[in-house]
């Protein structure tokens, strides 16, 4: 059974593929990653990593999902019996299925945090606040349980509705709306910080390389944000693709969306960090960046409930546009089997995320000391998806296509040829699966004793 429902266009998709793509990590990870590995050079692998394995996975699983043209786990099991292949590729399908509803699980927890600073913001509770104040308040978030719960809920459901209207009714209209809202608030919040942040610092910071400052960890820090950021290998990509009009080039859409999810990136980098040097924080601060130190930052502005709420406002959406893409393809897998409609089976899939999700917010508090391995609830299912599925969903997925596939079968359906094909199978073949097995060493621990 095909998918139901088609992309109105390619620009439908590129929103929904960026959409995807850009999320809470965009615009709280990167920079402080950045900030930890030294700038501009960080920046400068990074892109290099975009470029190099970023761009040649996705546009396999674009292929592959609008070649199979059903669910990923029916997509990669009809793809093999075409090239004669074993029917245990469908695994790859499943795993990914499996990764998003788990990412989802506790992405809905975090993004319940933003949900939580958007609504604050709008009372105004950031202004003025010190950083004692602003610790206090993000710890007293994490001890109550029941408003993660509430927060969490509120998240989910409003996933789980957007998701339930189908392609062109809930999945295209929100990411058409969220997309370009999400830019325009981020110019904004840059062109705050050129007027009244360390504007030059930070762009100083984020594009004049000291490779001094870069480390073999960096190196792999980089390649692995690289790969995450794209929202490779859950299975969402390809449940996009599979939605695609055959007329829309694989490999043009590919390289607008890369760019797409950079810029964001970068335009966080440029609202952020000129306004943390203006107020003397930290750049390296981790996850606190954005829920610890940037409360101060906007406590000190004029306006500072609008910016506030604007920037909060601005990390919903962000969080929203990846987390409608992590249920679709267990969704699109139901209604392709099942008689179950299409709203009935978004709840079903939504529903249970949301219940696994319960474990994590009771890892910031009631479980917070039960630890298995010196690991928390939370802290398993983040390091089982982000560390292990994902990767290993990219690896095989490159595999499958670079050497699996004919290349007629690729080719024809990536309309490459000459030197644009020969350098995407290339990349695909050797560059790209080597690089995420590195990742995959660096995670086992095994690479530690290289990499200090």
């Amino acid at each position: 059974m095909s998918v139901q429902g088609s992309w109105s266009g390619k620009f439908a998709f590129i929103l929904a593929a960026t959409g995807s793509a850009v999320g809470l990590g965009n615009i709280w990870k990167f920079p402080y990653i950045t900030g930890e590995n030294g700038g501009g050079a960080f920046v400068l692998v990074y892109l290099l990593c975009i470029a190099a394995i970023g761009i040649p996975i996705m546009m396999a699983e674009i292929m592959l999902g609008r070649r199979g043209h059903q669910n990923p786990v029916n997509t990669m099991e009809k793809l093999a019996r075409e090239e004669g292949a074993s029917s245990a590729w469908k695994l790859v399908g499943w795993m990914g299925v499996f990764a998003g509803i788990m990412i989802f699980s506790y992405y809905s927890v975090i993004a319940g945090w933003a949900l939580s600073y958007f609504a604050d913001a709008l009372r105004g509770v950031f202004s003025g606040i010190t950083a004692e104040g602003a610790g206090k308040h993000f710890n007293t978030l994490l001890g109550s349980w029941p408003s993660l719960l509430a927060w969490h809920t509120l998240f989910a459901l409003m996933t789980i509705l957007i998701v339930a209207r189908g392609v062109r009714g809930g999945l295209e209209k929100a990411v058409s709306i969220m997309m370009p809202a999400l830019f325009v608030m981020l110019i904004l919040m840059v062109g705050y910080a050129m007027g009244n942040g360390e504007f030059m610092k930070g762009v100083h910071f984020l594009f004049s390389p000291d490779f001094s400052k870069l480390s073999g960890a960096a190196v792999l820090t980089a390649m692995g944000h690289a790969f995450f950021t794209l929202s490779l290998g859950m299975g969402a990509i390809m449940a996009y693709g599979a939605y695609l009009p055959k007329n829309v080039s694989i490999g043009a859409t590919t390289i607008t969306i890369a760019i797409a999810d950079t810029v964001v990136a970068l335009l966080a980098g440029l609202a952020i960090f000129p306004i943390v040097f203006s107020h003397g924080l930290e750049a390296g601060s981790g996850p606190g960046l954005i829920f610890t130190t940037l409360p101060i930052a906007f406590g000190d502005m004029p306006y500072s409930s609008l910016f506030a709420s604007i920037f909060f406002l601005l990390l919903v959406f962000a969080a929203l546009s990846s987390a409608i893409s992590l249920i679709e393809p267990a969704v699109a897998r139901i209604t392709e089997k099942t008689a179950m409609s299409r709203g009935g089976a978004t709840f079903l899939v939504g529903g249970f995320s949301w219940l696994l999700g319960i474990g994590s917010i009771l890892s910031f508090n009631m479980l917070s000391e039960h630890k298995l391995a010196g690991k928390t609830f939370f802290d398993w299912m983040d390091y089982l998806t982000s560390n292990i599925m994902l990767p290993l969903g990219g690896l095989f997925i490159a595999i499958f296509a670079g050497w699996v596939m004919s290349r007629k079968s690729s080719g024809d359906e990536l309309s490459l040829s000459g030197f644009s094909y020969s350098l995407w199978l290339f990349l695909t073949r050797f560059v790209a699966p080597l690089a995420v097995l590195i990742v995959l060493l660096k995670v086992s621990g095994v690479l530690d004793t290289l990499f200090i």
